[in-house]
């Protein structure tokens, strides 16, 4: 099993990644691989709903979000990490998962769908609460068991030192990496005696405007 961690943060070992390290070090102790990818600080354009991954299956407009997508078939589980920029999920992060879920959404979300997954934020301050709240859309929409630890997951500080000072910050994500490994191997246990995910029909989309 192995849980795919996304460093949404343009510092690659900020307050993002040590939340998500815990979180690694964690699942380790429950025998559960995880990666750390991370987005990087190349400007990542947003998507322009060009409808192109239609008939393509994968992104059209640039490699970014192809580059996550194919390490997330391989994923048995995910986090998405981002820092705190005014209030709101970094942009890098926002684009990214834009694109990569309007490319999963044509497939009913085939690469995502009946994987846990949970959001983490790090913030100096403020905003945290509505970083977590935008991030928790993405998993909320692609039929994905969320994950949750003893509080929201955040962490505070201004670097990497000030989040490993944030004590019950650091617990929350160690707690999150352990209700991780609990639900993934439930679900492996589940596969093992032929309890499988349900099978649903093609998707209705209604209009409002009629």
């Amino acid at each position: 099993m192995k849980v795919l961690l996304v460093n949404g943060s343009p510092h690659k070992t900020g307050g993002t990644y040590t939340a998500l390290n815990t979180i690694a070090n964690s699942l380790k102790e429950e025998n559960i691989d995880s990666e750390i990818f991370w987005v990087g600080r190349k400007p990542i354009s947003g998507c322009i709903a060009c409808h192109g991954c239609r008939k393509l299956h994968k992104c059209v407009i640039g490699e970014e979000p192809n580059e996550f997508l194919n390490l997330a078939k391989e994923a048995d589980a995910f986090v998405f990490g981002s820092p705190v920029h005014f209030g709101s999920m970094s942009g890098l992060l926002s684009s990214l998962l834009d694109r990569a879920f309007y490319v999963q959404e044509q497939g009913e979300y085939v690469n995502f769908r009946f994987k846990p997954c949970a959001v983490v934020v790090s913030g100096r301050r403020g905003g945290a609460t509505a970083t977590f709240d935008q991030l928790i859309k993405y998993p909320a929409i692609a039929h994905m068991p969320i994950i949750s630890s003893g509080y929201w997951n955040m962490v505070h500080g201004n670097n990497a030192e000030e989040a490993l000072k944030d004590d019950e910050g650091i617990q929350t994500m160690y707690r999150l990496g352990k209700n991780m490994a609990y639900y993934l191997k439930c679900i492996e246990l589940a596969k093992q005696n032929d309890i499988l995910p349900p099978v649903y029909t093609d998707k209705i989309y209604t209009n409002f405007i009629r």
